[in-house]
């Protein structure tokens, strides 16, 4: 058993910052005491301790009030991404069992039809109900939920426990350090492990996060300037737009920023001596959602010399390469307290480890000094802008359509996203791009749709007729 991280932090440090948006900001005491009201205000509509809830709306206060008020009710919390359509939504809500939705009012238009839900504001206009909060979670409860996308198309829904959530953070502050007025810029959504952990961060470390709603270069960057904040997770292209203002405005980091965690991706060497030559530390990161976050990290004063590499496992972690080849790259094995249990829903029955290892499915190599290369993130993943994307999703769209007779996906760089998707189609009958594309905006999240749309006679098959996306470019 551990302590109930609010309630803990607000007795270490209660009159600390724990929260800053827009002019508004909060202590720990503060937050502790409405997420407790908005947590009996939850009792008061008929939550029930370790109920599953699914909850949405954007990066704002009133979101992590909610998230603290599921965790004091020790509910779990499936974290719905509000990027997505209706339909991949449903499918969630099904496969999750989630017994309600509360969302952000902003959000309601997002939800499938006939979704029961709660709206914030009439949780937060409602009456209290009784409620005894327990003091101590035990390390497999179950925190959150979050899916992520599968190679069979079908996103599983992975389970993040106290434990590994607990684990997550102290190899992250045990590798990058900790003072007490370390400020946490978050600007990734907080429904992404990304977003999560921060929170979580801040409840152990006592540090105060700076809470964006989307991503703002100029503002973020000001920040930065001014020393206002101290550390940031990015992704490529996030990063590469801060350094983009930074430079217009022949502006450098203040003294007082210590670190960007990069992720999502490898980041282009180029961005890494611009950001180098603009006083910003950047730390390259390797993780995923069945990890909790981080499992290596390149320290920013290996950077220049390690060159592509995501570092060395955090301190609680192990790395393996599963069956390489005479290069040493196989595929990316993981272990440690940070991985999943496992999975909910379609997936239950599967077993997130064998023998204790998390086989990634990425492949990558260790050099001599123990530092780890990401060759490929997983052989037909694209990550567009940090988000992951399976080509297996769009192709299962696409082959609903009834003009297609077979769907190919895969990834092409772009200088803005890294890569974009593009689609390969064999037709059935006549249809155009425009149709598709139509069609495609109804079952598919913006960042999921093919950018290109290509028709061709044939598709590039194996002798067993597994079709080979890394031959569609060809």
């Amino acid at each position: 058993m551990y302590p109930n991280w609010i309630l803990q932090r607000a007795y270490l440090t209660p009159l600390r910052k724990a929260l800053a948006y827009k002019n508004q900001s909060w202590t720990f005491q503060e937050l502790n005491e409405l997420s407790i009201k908005r947590a009996r205000q939850l009792v008061g509509i008929g939550i029930q301790q370790g109920d599953r809830i699914a909850i949405m709306g954007p990066s704002k206060p009133e979101l992590v009030m909610m998230m603290y008020a599921c965790m004091h009710l020790q509910c779990e919390m499936v974290m719905l991404n509000r990027r997505l359509s209706p339909e991949e939504l449903a499918y969630q809500l099904e496969d999750s069992e989630a017994v309600t939705v509360l969302i952000a009012d902003e959000d309601i238009e997002k939800l499938p039809p006939e979704t029961a839900h709660y709206l914030f504001s009439s949780i937060e206009n409602g009456g209290e109900g009784e409620l005894t909060i327990e003091k101590e979670w035990p390390l497999d409860q179950t925190t959150t939920i979050m899916y992520t996308s599968g190679t069979t198309g079908f996103p599983k829904g992975v389970r993040q426990t106290v434990g590994n959530h607990q684990a997550s953070a102290t190899a992250s502050v045990l590798n990058i350090g900790l003072q007490p007025q370390d400020v946490w810029l978050c600007a990734v959504p907080l429904f992404h492990i990304s977003g999560f952990s921060i929170l979580v961060r801040s409840l152990l470390y006592g540090n105060q996060v700076y809470l964006y709603d989307q991503f703002d270069a100029e503002a973020i960057s000001q920040n930065i300037i001014d020393g206002e904040v101290t550390h940031m997770s990015v992704v490529a292209v996030t990063l590469e737009r801060i350094l983009h203002t930074l430079e217009q405005r022949n502006m450098k980091a203040s003294p007082h920023f210590k670190l960007m965690l990069a992720g999502g991706g490898p980041v282009p060497v180029d961005y890494l001596a611009r950001a180098h030559s603009l006083n910003l530390a950047v730390a390259q990161t390797y993780g995923m959602t069945e990890t909790s976050s981080q499992t290596a990290t390149l320290a920013s004063e290996d950077a220049m010399q390690k060159i592509g590499s995501a570092g060395k496992p955090l301190f609680f972690n192990q790395i393996k390469i599963a069956d390489p080849n005479d290069k040493g790259e196989g595929e990316i094995c993981i272990r440690g307290p940070h991985v999943t249990p496992g999975y909910i829903g379609r997936f239950a029955h599967k077993n997130a480890t064998i023998d204790g290892w998390l086989h990634t499915g990425d492949i990558g190599c260790l050099d001599e000094d123990g530092y780890l290369y990401v060759i490929d993130r997983r052989a037909d993943l694209i990550i567009s802008g940090g988000e992951n994307i399976y080509p297996a999703e769009i192709e299962n769209v696409l082959l609903t359509h009834p003009a297609v007779k077979e769907a190919g996906v895969c990834g092409v760089d772009d200088e803005q996203w890294g890569q974009v998707p593009i689609a390969f189609l064999v037709l059935n009958e006549p249809v155009s791009v425009e149709q598709l594309q139509a069609f495609c905006l109804q079952k598919l999240a913006k960042y999921k749709m093919p950018k290109e749309i290509i028709f061709t006679d044939s598709l590039p098959r194996n002798g067993a007729d597994k079709l080979l996306r890394r031959k569609l470019l060809q």
